[in-house]
Parts: structure tokens; C-alpha cells; sequence
């Protein structure tokens, strides 16, 4: 009926459907980064709104030769016609939020453990072994072995004071995450705790429970093509923020 370019925030978007003066059915958006954000500016006005799986989404697109963002939304929107989409689980303000602590959370953790790896192998070139040492004593240790180096004590002092940094907020965001993970009560009877329950988010959008291992890829691979029948490993294609080996830890994470 019409093909429009218009900006990726909900006002546009509205401002646009008002003025087609057309019915709007159903409104599909590829599920990524600002789509849970448009979805739900375009809920909140009362319109019928999808999130599309993205590999179903890229299996129907795969052909085009040529990919530009015009062809893209007319691939999507003969998807949404035909109704050969998967939706995706749109997540909850409060999965969200903790989705957000948990992104966080593990930046800072990553990072930290950057700059340690990173101190270790800077001493080991001049000979200095760290060895096996606690995270509260890591600092003096390091301060020990640089002592009488005025290049390693600039150049580690200043990776020191950005570990100190990274640590107190993480320790943060961690405090913060126990709060919430000891005061729900899901998380109480799961070791896998938080991650599992911002994933899961809303139980009863799965008809059994032998559905949910599938969502987080705990499910076999299978090529099945004329005579040939395979049977694969776990396929892993599932939701990247509970892996499965995460839950086979049994950790908070």
C-alpha cells in the first residue's frame, strides 16, 4: 500500500500511522536491540504488535542478492502477511531491568579480570610471578614486586587504580543483584538463579515444561533431507543469556 522511511522511535511511528489513514492489523518488527523499546511505545497507543524471530526472519531474506534496508522491510512485511514468523517473547519491564544489572554486572567482571591477566603478564616479561593470590591481597602483592621500578610503578600503579575502580562497582552491581535474586522466590529454589528467572520471565507463555529446555537450545540438532536422517549434538540455539552450560553450573550467576 505504501512504503514510507521514517525514524526508529515511537512518536515517529504513530505520527506515521495516524497519517495513512488506513487500519493498522498488525505491525511486525524484527526482534533487536530498539525493538522491545518500539514495541512497547506502539502497545502502550493500542496497536497489535509482533517481535520476529530473527534467524526465521534471516532463513526468509537469505535469497536476496542484494540487501538493502527497503527490501529487508518488504521481506518482513510478507512475512507478517503470510503469518511465517515465529514471535519472539516480548520480556517484562522488570526482566528487562535485571536483564540490564546483569549486562552490566558481567562487563565490569570481564573487564576486571582484563586488567589482572594483563598486570600478571606485563611482570612475568621482567620475571615477577604474581603466583596464587586472593583478590584482596592482589594489590599489595603487585605493589610489592614493583617496588623500585619507576616505569612498572607508573605504568602498573595507573592499572591498579583502574582495578580498584572496575572492583568497587562491580561489588556494587553485585550487591545489588544477591538483593534481588534473596528476595524472589523462584530464584530461592533455583542455583542458577537470576538468569534463569529474567529468561523464563513469564512461565506461563510455555504449554509444558519439556518446552523450556528447548528455549535455552537444550534440544538435539536433526538434518533430515530425502533418505538422509541425522541426528546432531545439543543444538545451543536458544536464549545467549542462559547458556547451557551455565545451568549445568548451579552457581548464582
Amino acid at each position: 500500500m505504501r512504503e514510507t522511511k521514517v525514524a526508529s522511535e515511537p512518536e515517529a511511528l504513530l505520527q506515521h500511522f495516524g497519517d495513512l489513514g488506513l487500519p493498522i492489523v498488525r505491525v511486525g518488527l524484527e526482534a533487536g536491540p530498539l525493538s522491545q523499546w518500539l514495541r512497547e511505545g506502539l502497545v502502550d497507543a493500542g496497536f497489535d504488535v509482533v517481535l520476529l524471530e530473527t534467524r526465521h526472519v534471516k532463513a526468509a531474506l537469505v535469497a536476496m542478492t542484494v540487501k538493502t534496508d527497503r527490501k529487508d522491510a518488504r521481506g518482513i512485511a510478507q512475512l507478517l502477511r503470510m503469518g511465517w514468523y515465529r514471535p519472539v517473547h516480548a520480556k517484562s519491564a522488570d526482566a528487562q531491568e535485571v536483564r540490564a544489572l546483569l549486562v552490566g554486572r558481567k562487563l565490569l567482571q570481564a573487564k576486571l579480570l582484563d586488567v589482572e591477566l594483563s598486570i600478571r603478564g606485563i611482570l612475568r616479561g621482567y620475571g615477577l610471578k604474581v603466583g596464587d593470590v586472593s583478590r584482596g591481597r592482589f594489590e599489595a602483592r603487585i605493589r610489592d614486586l614493583t617496588e623500585g621500578h619507576d616505569m612498572l610503578e607508573t605504568v602498573i600503579g595507573a592499572m591498579l587504580q583502574a582495578r580498584a575502580a572496575l572492583w568497587n562497582e562491580f561489588t556494587r552491581l553485585h550487591r545489588t543483584m544477591l538483593t534481588i535474586a534473596r528476595a524472589d522466590r523462584v530464584c530461592q529454589r533455583l542455583m542458577s538463579a537470576l538468569i534463569y528467572r529474567s529468561a523464563v520471565d513469564d512461565p506461563t507463555r510455555f504449554g509444558k515444561s519439556s518446552t523450556v529446555g528447548a528455549y535455552f537450545g537444550l534440544t538435539p540438532k536433526k538434518y533430515q533431507s530425502g533418505e538422509t536422517d541425522r541426528d546432531g549434538g545439543v543444538s545451543k540455539v536458544g536464549d545467549l543469556w542462559c547458556e547451557p552450560r551455565s545451568l549445568k553450573r548451579r552457581t548464582l550467576c
